[in-house]
């Protein structure tokens, strides 16, 4: 089975990509099966891949560290037992540090036969900017750690502006290959791009387990990638009671009326807010779902066709830049709230609070936020102080190149001709 990891900041761009990297090795006649890791207790993406008829298991809980340590194991165990998969695909939360769930996977006895691909991180070329001021730090460390930058949505770039980033961003991170993609562009470019992540006959040649990296992975894996990413993140599901079926109409305009709530409560608290926030309403026979990730974005819809038998519910997942966790939280509740009530319709929040042990001995309770913290011993601190460094390092001598990027960016849009 080959382990194929697609990351990256909130709003990349990964779902789609994931979708599209599953129908093309289908259409190989390989079997595919994908993990995605959400924000919180509720989870979105994992709904939108299943409706694509990918097999999926949705890990939730935020802290990447813990939910891996007790639950991707249990997951890819679940799912090589029961579809046995040519391709497993692994789509981590957008504050999540990516490189922690390759090498989780080093610790977690597989198969020998379980390979894990280049680790792909995408890129929002169209945010870029606003990505290197929001989120700079944690957002060169998942550029730094990866292998292949896959810069998306170049659809959205100035053609001008494309090679200029396309060189910026190598620079970041010279070792990885780069490549530019689209959601909307599966052609020549996307097939160099699958053949790059599992070249020719999709064999991998990286092993799983090896001795030396066990030190290392191990101090590693406490990391806190939410707390790193400056990223205040909420997730909520409500169920819906009415005494009428909600109907596609009905719930385009709740969602539509809740988002412009959310993201007009998010403006006062940073108005140039970057992140991801989705809605999602499931009225039983169909699913709406709205987006945006920047504070300048219109949502983006997609309608869905709802799984038989399911209850009207609603869902939100917020992860905004440079907010904190109560303030999103506040504004995402009391907007629900509010555009329900208006409606003459009834909400109640459904309750995914629980506990579990860990493998590795510690207890930890999860509440909706599912905050928890860990000891870290003198290995730990040592990683912390390499890693401080090189991004230290990264800073120093790349970063005159970033604000040369947007200085020739902002140029370009001053002087460009009509």
């Amino acid at each position: 089975m080959e382990v194929v990891i697609v990351g990256g900041f909130l709003g990349s761009g990964k779902t789609t990509t994931v979708i599209n990297m599953g129908k093309y090795l289908a259409e190989k006649g390989k079997k595919v099966a994908i993990i995605v890791n959400e924000i919180g207790e509720i989870g979105i993406d994992g709904d939108i891949v299943k409706k694509f008829g990918f097999d999926t298991k949705e890990i939730t809980n935020g802290c990447i560290c813990c939910t891996l340590k007790m639950g991707l194991k249990t997951a890819v165990n679940a799912i090589m037992k029961e579809y046995e998969p040519d391709i497993l695909m692994i789509e981590p939360t957008g504050i999540a540090f990516p490189s922690s769930i390759k090498n989780e996977f080093k610790l977690i006895n597989l198969s020998e036969e379980v390979k894990v691909a280049p680790l792909v991180t995408l890129i929002d070329g169209s945010r870029f900017k606003h990505l290197m001021k929001e989120a700079k730090n944690f957002a060169i460390r998942q550029i730094v750690d990866a292998e292949i930058l896959g810069i998306n949505k170049v659809d959205l770039i100035d053609t001008l502006q494309t090679p200029i980033l396309e060189v910026s961003i190598q620079q970041l991170n010279p070792d990885a290959r780069v490549v530019l993609l689209s959601g909307k562009d599966t052609g020549k470019k996307f097939e160099n791009f699958m053949q790059m992540v599992l070249p020719g006959n999709m064999e991998v040649t990286e092993k799983i387990n090896t001795a030396e990296e066990k030190t290392y992975i191990k101090a590693q894996e406490y990391e806190s990638s939410i707390a790193a990413s400056g990223v205040g993140s909420y997730a909520a599901e409500f169920s819906i009671e009415s005494k009428e079926a909600v109907s596609k109409e009905t719930a385009r305009e709740i969602i539509t009326q809740v988002m412009s709530k959310i993201k007009e409560k998010a403006l006062e608290l940073n108005p140039e807010f970057l992140g991801h926030i989705k809605l999602f309403l499931d009225n039983g026979s169909e699913t709406v779902k709205q987006s945006i990730t920047i504070y300048y974005e219109e949502p983006q819809e997609d309608i869905f066709k709802s799984k038989e038998g399911t209850a009207p519910r609603f869902k939100v997942i917020s992860a905004v830049s440079n907010i904190e966790k109560e303030a999103i939280k506040s504004a995402v509740n009391s907007s629900v709230q509010e555009v329900f009530e208006s409606m003459g319709i009834e909400v109640h929040k459904v309750d995914h609070s629980h506990t579990h042990d860990h493998e590795h001995g510690h207890h930890y309770g999860h509440d909706e936020e599912h905050n928890c913290y860990h000891e870290h011993d003198h290995h730990e601190h040592r990683v912390d102080e390499i890693h401080e460094h090189r991004v230290d390092e990264i800073h120093e001598h790349r970063v005159d190149e970033i604000h040369e990027y947007q200085r020739l960016c902002d140029y370009q849009k001053s002087h460009k001709v009509k």
